[in-house]
């Protein structure tokens, strides 16, 4: 019922975003169904499984972008208040998962229906039959089968964003090479706050020791003692360092900036890895084979996880030799969201490599998913494009306090759109060119076989 109401009362473009996960996992459920079709009315296994496995594609596009889509509802963002009524982060997490799950199960339902439909189960064979080929319409559909190839995008999208939005630990584990603080009986993290720095002058706070002395210091009948006397404290010399003074907190230190990703060197091996595959499967026969769907699967794995590495690069490029405010701060932001960005870019380098080396070699005819492979396409382009939209949404929701804040400074607002401008073109003029590269690099062996 809490996602029900979640649904039912969030914002419009929260909305639309929901409605194209819905449309994205009707098109990857009629896909899922095509297959079954085609398997039911041709009798070759090998081909049914084939395109049963490029289904993939669009599957874990699907699930990827009904991931990000969660992460940005603001229906399910932890709020102060809120675990106080049961809304703490594990119920806000099981919320998200059931709305996702809600959204993707309407688009499977309505791929059912749109595939019934076709097939002439509920008002007659639509378009003269043309569409029949690949639908069974003269054999019974399998009840369990329809519903296991439906429930797939539902299931894994709930259980992704489950996982993606599961409650962290708060406690931040030590730095490396920090010393470990120990507690009583040595339990780690218990040990107990230290003063900060400036309470005795804040607040007048005496440690116990010099309240001690001072009680010693004052006479019995409440007179201060006199000057050169025993009990008197010693004159304070201009070298001595106030006995009161305590050493500065380390919590209170500002953090240490963000680190950069350690994905790249990873990225590239599992790049180069995907470009190999997909150079030792182009030189086969059949080129739908599963071979070159596990080469582009790798390439944009590799790509996935080099590409938070290359956007730091990127921001920390921008500002070197001597920055100004606004290379300044349009490198800051990119450093800063790198990993929030980076993936989503390497996906979309990733699909416009595949896409760019299917127009240079455009005498071979890929048709992994027959007549659908259209369909197939456009839902594997359309939801790594809008996953992409969705991370810089959530990028912008992210630093919103510190927009406000610069706005409240004096910052102009132009200036914040020329940073934007500026971050943009320079992941553009970055993942441009690598795109360029890699498509090349893996149209090379198609184009010579």
């Amino acid at each position: 019922m809490l996602a029900l109401r979640l649904t039912r009362v969030a914002q419009p473009a929260v909305h639309l975003r929901r409605l194209a996960v819905a449309a994205a996992s009707a098109a990857t459920g009629f896909l899922l169904l095509s297959a079954l079709g085609h398997a039911m009315s041709h009798q070759d296994p090998a081909a049914s499984t084939l395109r049963l496995t490029w289904c993939t594609a669009p599957l874990a596009t699907t699930v990827y972008f009904a991931v990000a889509v969660a992460r940005t509802d603001p229906g399910t963002k932890p709020r102060p208040g809120l675990s106080a009524i049961g809304l703490g982060p594990a119920r806000l997490m099981i919320t998200s998962a059931l709305t996702t799950a809600l959204a993707t199960t309407v688009g499977s339902l309505l791929a059912l229906v749109t595939f019934l439909h076709l097939r002439g189960d509920l008002t007659g064979v639509p378009f003269d039959g043309a569409a029949t080929e690949y639908l069974a319409a003269e054999q019974p559909l399998p009840l369990p089968a329809t519903l296991t190839l439906l429930s797939l995008v539902p299931a894994t999208a709930s259980l992704s964003t489950a996982l993606a939005l599961r409650p962290k630990d708060p406690r931040r584990p030590p730095q490396h090479g920090a010393p470990r603080k120990y507690g009583r009986f040595g339990a780690y993290g218990l040990a107990a706050a230290r003063e900060t720095f400036g309470a005795y002058g804040r607040f007048g706070r005496q440690t116990a020791g010099s309240r001690a002395g001072g009680a010693a210091r004052v006479g019995a009948d409440g007179t201060p003692p006199a000057p050169g006397s025993a009990t008197a404290p010693p004159a304070a010399t201009p070298d001595a360092a106030p006995a009161d003074v305590h050493e500065p907190d380390p919590h209170l230190e500002p953090p240490a900036p963000r680190e950069a990703p350690r994905g790249l060197p990873w990225g590239i091996t599992v790049l180069a890895a995907g470009l190999t595959v997909e150079a030792y499967a182009s030189r086969t026969a059949d080129p739908t084979s599963p071979g070159l769907l596990a080469g582009w699967a790798l390439t944009a794995l590799g790509l996935a996880l080099a590409a938070p590495g290359l956007t730091h690069l990127c921001g920390r490029l921008l500002q070197s030799a001597h920055p100004g405010a606004l290379r300044l701060l349009a490198g800051r932001v990119l450093m800063e969201e790198s990993a929030r960005i980076g993936r989503p870019l390497g996906i979309v380098c990733a699909v416009a490599s595949a896409a760019y080396t299917t127009a240079l070699v455009h005498d071979t005819e890929v048709q992994p998913l027959g007549s659908l492979t259209d369909l197939g396409a456009l839902v594997v382009v359309g939801c790594t494009a809008a996953t992409l939209l969705t991370a810089a949404v959530e990028a912008k929701q992210a630093r919103a306090d510190t927009t406000a804040a610069l706005l409240r400074l004096g910052a102009p607002a132009a200036m914040l759109r020329s940073a934007a401008a500026l971050r943009a073109g320079a992941l553009l003029a970055l993942f441009g060119p690598l795109t360029l590269i890699v498509a090349e690099l893996a149209a090379l062996p198609m184009a010579a076989g």
